[in-house]
Order: structure tokens, then sequence, then C-alpha cells
């Protein structure tokens, strides 16, 4: 349905069961289940889906071995559980990822458990051989039963230097296990926001939609794209907001501290004797400092992070000097022979992980878990989602959609733990079902097969229906990046709620990720999207400077 048209009928019949303000991905998997065990349910968000702390990620799907060490076994359990889900269900967007750890010692670290237990260690030793080898057999026992990726391996100094020869040759031994790489959260975000529409018509999604205030149990929301409010009646209020949870709450006349986020900053390095030193894995390993730190790879580019820093406000948070200074030097702790420059990098980002407030405790040391709050207001229940992680959405918000259920009376009709997400229905499993596919799509659409199997890529089965959408009216490649067409972008535009141009650049697609923005693919998508949505040449204009001034502000895109 038409955005207008739904904005207008919410002010003709105001009254919704639940009301989700923060569109980020606990916000989204909420909305989501709640939609399949039909609850009329509004998702709003003031900017765009996936374009807060969500976006901020280390595109990983993991079970987070790392938190066995701070006693989170059931955490880990449920996040290795949860990788497979998405692997499974999301197999176009969500692939199994070798990852490498590089050792440098044998029996270091093996009192680092019952020591933080003990809060006697703010920064643990480093983790030997030993300590990692009992790390992986647990986690590999919590992956055994789905066997969705093979068990972890490992390799002594000279096979490891055989299999990686740039590896720093004081390594003792690697440890390669599996976890999982989400190739654009930004996209499964939005898919999973689709799917629940297209599953009831009483759920849903407006982005770029605020939350103003409450008086008298009416919620004040504010279209951000002509300024123009109106009012709501909720049932319950779910406050998925991430970093910004306890500034709504506030605005809602509640006083809370359930936050105690962490900065995480990323780079993207255009870098191919790093990307070929890497091949297909990431390598996950500490720095000297102790730092738990990655070097991932990301289509061809190379992926390093992360900081992991505490802060107040999430509004400003950008990757700075110093923290890039860190990331370019970290890189000669497993390949000493490779130069790392500024001027490889393409992208940058920065973005807060929405923790727990944990008084007292290192950045390190506060969980990952998930916590739901229950307050009230004017009677309403509002529930803050805190906490959790990317891989573990899902079962976050089956916990919190028990919870609204209960709450509004309603019984538990569908569950999504093996629902396919988006171009992840009917995904052929085998190489040469992935052939026999595409090779049908170019027979139905007479698309060549080049650009059958980028749309194949990109959007796994959806592909027949982008094509479709590619066949109703004359197309053409774009003249800035000929892997897109004309028709894509309009698709973006028409059918995933994209309404700015970094919308298309950084979240329909990894455009800006990978380097790919330039002055005239902007001012094409400018144009492009102006065309479809009735911009003024005025609008393409300011609209063109605004992504602009977005990618040179967050993400340390310089374009001239």
């Amino acid at each position: 349905m038409d955005r207008n048209n739904v904005i207008q009928q919410l002010r003709e019949r105001p009254n919704v069961s639940v009301l989700i303000v923060g569109a980020g991905i606990n916000g989204i998997g909420v909305f989501r289940d709640l939609a399949h065990n039909g609850v009329d349910v509004l998702l709003v968000d003031r900017g765009d889906f996936c374009s807060g702390a969500s976006s901020a990620s280390s595109h990983m799907a993991h079970g987070g071995i790392r938190y066995l060490e701070n006693g989170e076994f059931r955490l880990v359990r449920e996040a290795v559980q949860e990788r497979n889900r998405l692997i499974v269900n999301a197999p176009h967007l969500v692939h199994p990822l070798p990852t490498v750890v590089p050792i440098f010692k044998i029996f270091s670290g093996l009192l680092n458990a019952p020591l933080k237990f003990l809060n006697l260690l703010n920064r643990p030793a480093e983790r030997g051989a030993l300590v990692i080898k009992i790390g992986l057999m647990f986690y590999d026992a919590f992956t055994a039963r789905q066997k969705t990726v093979p068990p972890h391996v490992l390799d002594g100094r000279q096979a490891s230097l055989q299999k990686y020869p740039q590896l720093n040759p004081q390594i003792k031994y690697t440890a390669s296990y599996y976890d999982g790489q989400i190739l654009s959260p930004e996209r499964l975000a939005v898919e999973l926001a689709l799917d629940a529409e297209a599953e009831s018509p009483y759920a849903k999604a407006l982005n770029y939609v605020s939350f103003v205030g409450i008086n008298n149990g009416k919620i004040t929301l504010r279209d951000e794209l002509n300024l123009s409010t109106f009012n709501l009646q909720p049932s319950l209020i779910l406050n998925a907001t991430g970093p910004w949870i306890d500034p709504v709450n506030a605005a809602l006349g509640l006083s809370s501290h359930y936050i105690g986020g962490t900065k995480g900053s990323h780079l993207v390095l255009d870098h191919p004797e790093l990307r070929q030193a890497i091949g297909a894995n990431e390598f996950f390993f500490e720095n000297s400092d102790g730092r738990i730190v990655l070097i991932f790879p990301f289509h061809d580019k190379v992926l390093i992070g992360a900081s992991d820093i505490p802060v107040e406000s999430a509004d400003d948070v950008r990757c700075t000097n110093e923290e890039i200074d860190y990331f370019l030097g970290m890189v000669a702790r497993v390949f000493p022979g490779i130069a790392v420059r500024r001027e490889q990098i393409v992208f940058q980002f920065s973005g807060v992980r929405p923790l727990a407030f944990g008084a007292g405790k290192t950045a390190g040391q506060i969980t990952r878990d998930h916590i739901l709050h229950e307050d009230h207001v004017d009677e309403i229940p509002v529930y803050s989602l805190v906490g959790g992680k990317w891989t573990t959405y899902r079962a976050f918000a089956e916990q919190v959609t028990d919870k609204v259920l209960t709450t509004l009376g309603h019984t538990r009709r569908a569950t999504t733990g093996s629902l396919p997400i988006g171009g992840g229905r009917n995904y052929p499993q085998t190489e040469s079902a992935k052939g026999k596919f595409i090779q049908q799509l170019m027979a139905k659409t007479g698309l060549a097969e080049e650009h059958t199997g980028r749309l194949f890529s990109r959007y796994g089965t959806r592909a027949l229906e982008i094509a479709a959408f590619l066949q109703e009216k004359p197309d053409a490649p774009l003249l800035a990046n000929p892997g897109y067409t004309r028709r894509e972008i309009q698709f973006w535009v028409t059918h995933e709620k994209a309404f700015h141009l970094d919308d298309l650049l950084l979240r329909r697609s990894t455009l800006a990720w990978l380097g790919q923005a330039s002055l005239p693919l902007i001012a094409e998508l400018a144009e492009i999207m102006g065309q479809t949505l009735g911009w003024t040449n005025e609008q393409q204009h300011a609209e063109a400077q605004r992504a602009i001034a977005i990618l040179r502000d967050r993400h340390g895109v310089v374009l001239a």
C-alpha cells in the first residue's frame, strides 16, 4: 500500500495493538514475528530501516566464541543455533565463513575465566592454543546436531604457513572453524520487513516517521518526509531504538538507565594483496593490547575492525583518526609483510552497540545478551528491548513476541525458526540447481546470463520478481556503473521503500561500501529517483548534496 494511504488510514483509525519504535534488527524481528501471528502492528523509525546501530555491525553471524570465557554458555548456544538458522533461512545473504585464529602461545590464558568470574581480571592474558582448543570443542558441541558447518581444525606452525604464506612466522598454531558472513545486513533487514507486510494486512512498516511524545495515552508521530504529524493510540509500545532507548523513554516520561553502549568502528580497504592473503577466510585474533579484532573478506574488498569504546551519546559517533591508526597498525600482528596505507581506505563506519548498562565493567565484560524491561506510562505497557546482537535477533524477537501475545491475550499460531527470509525462499541448494535456476530465469525473461547471474547473487529467488519488473518497461545499464540498471534502481524506490539517495547507496545496495560511489553515479541515481518520485530539479540537487555530505561526514568518503 502507498505510504500516504497508510498514514491516512492511521489518522482515520488511530487504534493499534502494538507500536514498535525503532526499525533496527530487533524491532524488525519482532515486527515480523507479530505479523505472522496476526497482530495489528505498526513499525516506525525516524530514519531508514537498519540505518542506526544495526547498520554498523561486523557483517558476521557468529556464535560469539569469546563469550564462553565470561561463562555465557546459554548465549553462545543460542547464538550458534541462530547462526545456523540464518545460513539455512537466508542463504542468498548469509554464507558459512571459514574463520582462522592465529595463535602465538600454548598454555597462556588458562586462568582468564575464573579470574574474570571473581572480578579479579580486567584485561585477560593472551589466549593460548589449549584455551582456544577447549573453547572450540564447546563451540562444536553446540552445533553438532545441526551439522550446518564443519567442526574446527587445529594446525601446527608449518601447516599454517603452507596454507597462509604471508602469516606471521612467529605463530605456534592456527585454529580454523566456521561462523557466518552477512553479505548485506541492510538488505536482510529490508527483506524481513517486506516479508512481514506481505504476510499480514495488519502489519505496516514506515521508515522516516519519528516518535515525538505522548499525551493522555496518545502517541504523536511525525512524517519526516513532509513534517506533518499524526496521533496513535497503541495498546502496547515496544521501544526498540537500541542506543536511543533511554532518550525515547524520557520522551515517554520514563526514567531509565538501561543502555551502557560501546562504540564499534570498522574500515573497508581496497587492498588486493591483503585480500589475496586472507582468501575466503576471516582472521579473528588478539591484537598486542588484548583487543579481539578481525580481518574479513568483504566481496573484493577487506573489512577490518573493531573498536569497543564506551560512549555517552550515539548521535555523534564517528571513526576517529586514533581508531584508523589502530586498525591499520593491527594488520602487522598477523601479516607483518603487508603494508596498509590510509589511501587504501574506501569506506569507514561507526556505531554504538546497544549493550545493557553494566556499572564498573570494562567494555569487553558487558554482556552481549538480550534483556526485556517493562515499564508503564498512562497505563500503557512499554517494553524496552535492550542488548542482543544481529545473530540472535530472531530468538530475542520470539521472546518479546511471546510476552506481547500474553499481554494482549493472544496465543501463538506461528513460529519463525524455519521460516525462509526474502530471496531465501525456495532457494536452490546445489551449484547444479543454482545454474538451472539462472537458465530458467534467462529463458523466461530473455535477460543475458551475466545479468541474471548478478540478480540471483544479489537477491536470491527474489530475482524472479525483480527480473519481471525489469521487463515491464525499457531498461538500460547505469552509465556510471553498468553492473546495475535503471529499472533495478526504480524497483528499490517503488517496492523497497527507498526515499533518499543514501538509502540506495548504503542500504539497498553495497555501492558506497565497496568504494563505488562517485559524483556521476550520485547524479544519475538522483535523476532516476527524482523521475520515479516526482522530484523537481532543485530537489534532485538537494538530495545529491545530502548524500555527498552523509558519505563525507559519516563514512570518510570525499567525492571530488
